[in-house]
């Protein structure tokens, strides 16, 4: 079944073209390509024009493409993308400046230019400005993520018993999510105990105790859109110092979700919840609040003490704020928020978590 792209979309790129004076843009990161032209196949460049928009793939690439792309014209190389590209572009008339994504190497970037009559410039910004407000599609994709995320946790957890390890447990999320005929949308986290200290801890040979806590951080990924949630849980009875910050990271988190609404300044949001982990007393986390998720798990906005802007309607993000005490104990409590004008929905709220 073939994927209708969205319209709408295009139409943006071309009118931020026509502003910037640009006659070509090629796109060659794979979530810019998806975005476009709905391909989910990798190694592959986007051209768009004013009349047209270009797959450049291969043979491994093409069935796949044929059946997600409409409205996009496949071109299939043989030798380096670099090749096909210039010589795709050397056949459209009217292309004078030809714009091409940073993330490109500069060793691409230098080849592509030999290949080209027209000027070549580097740019940023133009796709990662509409893609980090989600239209209606990717929404319904990213509400669907956490729902599906929300039930590989809860059978998930019927396997937190003493003796499994925490690489194990990991496993069996991931196979949870995949069960639901989705995957991972990045490497799960699972930290028992003091190993929860660190926020990006790696899943290890440790074995889960009798009483113990247990932080989890994973989403699926629906239809190329990804959820992010972390979860704290504890087996028997929790310290009081565990109690504690869990309480203080609940009411942080609170803090952020309240304090987000279109026009609220990123940094305000940020520091609505490092205001109620430093008035504690607690340690205050050392990342930022919060960050958008959609085709990429890190993507704008950003919540931090440095970020400069606003939240928009239509975006969505996390909001993870933590307590962390080197050796001792980890807790973050990780939610995925939409933007409103006039506050936010959690749309995480589904998934299990921790109740005192």
């Amino acid at each position: 079944m073939k994927i209708e792209p969205n319209r709408q979309r295009v139409k943006d790129i071309r009118r931020r073209l026509r502003e910037e004076g640009i006659d070509c843009l090629i796109l060659t990161k794979a979530v810019d390509v998806t975005y476009v032209t709905a391909f989910g196949g990798e190694d592959s460049w986007a051209a768009i024009t004013s009349n047209a928009v270009y797959l450049v793939t291969d043979s491994r690439y093409i069935e796949q493409a044929a059946k997600e792309c409409v409205r996009t014209t496949l071109v299939q190389r043989k030798g380096p993308i670099t090749e096909a590209a210039a010589q795709l572009i050397a056949k459209l008339k009217g292309v004078r400046t030809v714009a091409i994504d940073t993330s490109v190497s500069v060793a691409a970037f230098e080849a592509l230019k030999k290949g080209l009559t027209a000027r070549l410039k580097s740019v940023s910004g133009i796709t990662e400005g509409l893609r980090c407000v989600k239209d209606a599609t990717e929404l319904a994709r990213i509400k669907k993520a956490a729902a599906l995320s929300a039930k590989a946790l809860a059978k998930a957890t019927t396997f937190f018993k003493p003796g499994i390890c925490e690489s194990e447990l990991a496993g069996i999320v991931d196979l949870e999510i995949r069960r639901l005929g989705c995957k991972p949308g990045f490497e799960t986290i699972v930290a028992f105990g003091p190993n929860a200290s660190r926020p990006h801890h790696q899943p290890g040979p440790r074995k889960l105790r009798k009483t113990e806590t247990i932080l989890i951080d994973f989403g699926a990924r629906f239809g190329g859109y990804t959820a992010d949630i972390t979860r704290c849980f504890v087996l028997g009875r929790p310290s009081a110092a565990y109690r504690r910050a869990y309480e203080v990271t609940a009411r942080s988190q609170a803090a952020a979700i309240a304090a987000a609404r279109a026009g609220a300044r990123l940094r305000d949001v940020d520091e609505a919840a490092r205001k109620v982990i430093r008035d504690s007393g607690l340690p205050v986390y050392g990342y930022g609040t919060g960050h958008g998720i959609g085709l990429e798990i890190h993507e704008d906005p950003f919540l931090r003490p440095e970020s400069k802007g606003t939240l928009q309607a239509g975006q969505i993000l996390t909001i993870e704020p933590g307590v962390y005490i080197p050796g001792k104990l980890g807790v973050r409590i990780e939610d995925d928020i939409l933007i409103t004008e006039n506050g936010c929905k959690i749309l995480t709220g589904a998934c299990p978590h921790l109740q005192f």
